[in-house]
């Protein structure tokens, strides 16, 4: 009887944390999402000056965010995200519009795939 009480409280902690895990997730790539939008928006207004403070804030959040990722994650994609922020920061300072916007769409897609990718349902599951 201990034997199963046991692999209960086990089996609960363990969806407990991949549903904690799950929000985290999704919130934190919200945020992200949010900044890289209000910095395309800035580029379009052709706003450089505060486009180039959207995108170190944008850095920033990614670091502040993203930091306990590597634990679950992939860390081929998480290296793929900061070179393409690295990018999107110097396109920017460049005050190169097209570029800048490719490379931030690029970036958003990168960011949202993760949740979706990383999300419990038959799909990931088979």
């Amino acid at each position: 009887m201990r034997l199963l009480t046991t692999l209960t409280v086990i089996l609960a902690l363990v969806i407990g944390m991949g549903i904690w895990f799950n929000h985290s997730l999704q919130t934190s790539s919200g945020d992200l999402t949010r900044q890289i939008q209000l910095v395309s928006s800035t580029i379009r207004q052709q706003d450089w000056e505060t486009a180039v403070k959207h995108s170190e804030k944008l850095e920033k959040l990614w670091e502040q965010k993203a930091k306990w990722w590597p634990v679950f994650l992939d860390h081929q994609e998480m290296d793929n995200i900061e070179f393409s922020l690295a990018r999107v920061k110097e396109y920017v300072t460049s005050k190169d519009d097209a570029l800048s916007l490719g490379q931030l769409s690029e970036l958003k897609l990168m960011i949202e795939h993760i949740p979706r990718k990383e999300a419990v349902n038959l799909e990931n599951i088979f």
